[in-house]
């Protein structure tokens, strides 16, 4: 794939972390508990790489940092949809590899190790933050409304973030379940989760 092709891709991301609701690294705040371990699931609905089209194909970068993002020297997972043939696999690979712009472009120097790309089969519901997502049996993340402590009613608060990397547009919700068992492991259930609408495109 030349890094010099024209792309572009529209669709969904689900968003999940260690993190207390909402992540501070939304705000330019260090993350909840001083270091960062979640996931970024692509949903394209429209897609292409030069000539190579992208649509309806899923992927997903899940990255152990021992800090905050920014600090770097991350641990990551690829996991692209199986479905992808060998064309669309070798895109996504270029994509996330952060040469040719997109959001990977700034992050990818964060996950210096990486397990994959690994092909799996991914089931969605697309709900917005009552989405599932299961990517085989390496990631799986069940989102959810988040609940007043208190009255226990449902609430539903996003964020606008013009300057956003990933999403410009989010609707915070809960993980129901959020793990992650390829190369790298962790579970952290009960946390944040945003689902928002992304629109890229390249190169940069």
């Amino acid at each position: 794939m030349s890094e010099h092709e024209a792309w572009h891709l529209k669709g969904t991301v689900f968003i999940a972390c260690n993190c207390d609701y909402g992540c501070p690294c939304n705000f330019n705040a260090l993350p909840t508990q001083g270091y960062c371990e979640g996931q970024w699931t692509w949903h394209v609905e429209e897609g292409r790489f030069g000539e190579t089209p992208l649509d309806g194909l899923n992927f997903t970068v899940a990255v152990k940092w021992p800090g905050a993002i920014h600090e770097g020297d991350g641990e990551g997972v690829i996991l692209v949809d199986e479905r992808a043939d060998d064309a669309q696999r070798a895109a996504i690979e270029t994509l996330v590899g952060g040469d040719v712009g997109g959001p990977w472009g700034l992050l990818a120097w964060t996950w210096p190790t990486v397990h994959g790309p690994n092909p799996v089969a991914y089931e969605l519901e697309l709900a917005g933050v009552n989405s599932k997502v299961k990517a085989g049996d390496a990631m799986q993340l069940e989102l959810q409304p988040i609940t007043n402590p208190v009255s226990g009613a449902e609430v539903h608060p996003g964020a606008v973030l013009p300057e956003g990397i990933v999403v410009k547009q989010a609707d915070f919700g809960a993980s129901k379940v959020f793990r992650v068992a390829d190369g790298i492991d962790y579970d952290h259930s009960g946390q944040y989760t945003a689902v928002g609408p992304f629109d890229y495109s390249g190169p940069q």
